[in-house]
């Protein structure tokens, strides 16, 4: 048996489990196919109209996939069920003796796949991808014995990333532990007597390259705005060690965007941004950044917010956050410890992009191996 070309409903089965069992554990899908806890707000929220995803179960949205030139979908591989929304699609691979779920799962792990997603999307504006459009997709499939074997290697390498992965929780419960330990031996300093408002508009001819966005997960992005035609005079330079946030707290998940420049290059911020320097002889940014990447500094803000349509954390606010500060070499000890946490956690985000593009090196040796056999059989 070699290649079998067969239509993708025809392997699939929709299955709408709605949530009576009082799951609270809300989850959606990014663009990355990855499943991540929702950042909407779910209190007083219907929990039964919520579809249950149980392990092995596949979620799919056909929203915007033309715009974003990716489908939209992910395979649930945790043990406790969690729940997502009424919107998205639920479906399980039941063509077992044709195709297995991790083969189909992986078959989607392509810019080859998401192309050919946005390319049968339909409408002007939304650019969805139907479910019935999705179903009639054509897959060319080799036999389950052939895709065991390439399954392997894929859950092998997610098995070497995972044990990587584990590592890191170590480390920050390192870092939390000691903050916690010098919280109750320390009495707590406002931290405004050491920080300094940086102002520097770029007057030096920094180019739309060295523009970044502030994410909610504490980082510096590559900006997602259409800069063209924007003037970047009035953009603020943020320098190597600095520090830039943005005041406006409103309809970021309960977070503040917020991160430290720790290249050696001079990054460009939106002029609503507020950056700033820390005195080094008393406070180190780096140290002051394991405060300020805790999920207790998340809520601080959000109730230290002001504001009816737009509720901010302003500068004053920022200078009022009170944490202990030791001497600067307990400081760096704690930071180099950090540092290493996030050097391994670039790492192990490196090792899931390098999985995901060797996914489609991975089909198409299935593939070519199915062909081998048709070949062989034919003879």
């Amino acid at each position: 048996m070699g290649l079998n070309r067969y239509k993708l409903g025809s392997l699939i089965t929709p299955i709408d489990e709605r949530n009576t069992f009082g799951y609270r554990d809300f989850y959606g899908i990014n663009i990355h196919k990855e499943f991540m806890p929702t950042v909407a707000n779910t209190e007083g929220l219907d929990e039964t109209k919520y579809k249950v995803v149980r392990k092995n179960r596949f979620v799919f949205s056909g929203m915007q996939t033309g715009r974003d030139q990716c489908i939209r979908i992910s395979m649930y591989a945790g043990d406790n069920p969690i729940i997502v929304s009424p919107a998205y699609t639920t479906f399980e691979v039941t063509a077992v003796d044709i195709v297995l779920p991790m083969y189909f799962f992986m078959l989607f792990l392509s810019k080859e796949r998401d192309r050919l997603g946005a390319f049968y999307s339909d409408g002007s504006i939304r650019s969805n991808l139907d479910w019935e459009r999705f179903c009639d997709i054509e897959l060319d499939l080799p036999s389950v014995s052939v895709q065991q074997k390439y399954v392997d290697i894929y859950n092998a390498m997610i098995v070497n990333q995972q044990s990587y992965e584990c590592g890191l929780e170590d480390l920050k419960l390192v870092c939390d532990g000691y903050i916690e330990d010098l919280r109750r031996k320390m009495t707590c300093e406002k931290i405004g007597q050491n920080l300094t408002i940086c102002d520097c508009k770029n007057d030096i001819g920094l180019s739309v390259e060295s523009v970044r966005g502030i994410s909610t997960s504490k980082e510096f992005i590559f900006t997602k705005a259409n800069m063209d035609g924007v003037s970047l005079s009035n953009y603020k330079i943020v320098k190597p060690k600095q520090i830039a946030y943005v005041a406006d707290t409103s309809r970021r998940g309960n977070k503040i965007s917020l991160a430290i420049n720790d290249t050696q290059d001079d990054y460009l911020v939106s002029s609503i941004s507020i950056v700033f320097d820390t005195n080094k002889d008393k406070l180190l940014p780096e140290y002051l950044m394991l405060f300020f990447t805790r999920p207790e500094f998340d809520r601080y803000t959000r109730f230290n917010s002001w504001g009816s349509a737009r509720e901010t954390f302003e500068w004053d606010d920022m200078c009022n956050v009170e944490i202990p500060m030791p001497d600067i070499s307990i400081q760096k000890a704690i930071a180099d410890i950090y540092k290493v946490y996030t050097t391994r956690k670039q790492i192990d985000e490196q090792l899931k992009e390098q999985i995901k593009n060797i996914c489609p090196i991975l089909i198409k040796g299935s593939l070519e191996e199915g062909k081998k056999v048709a070949d062989y059989e034919a003879l």
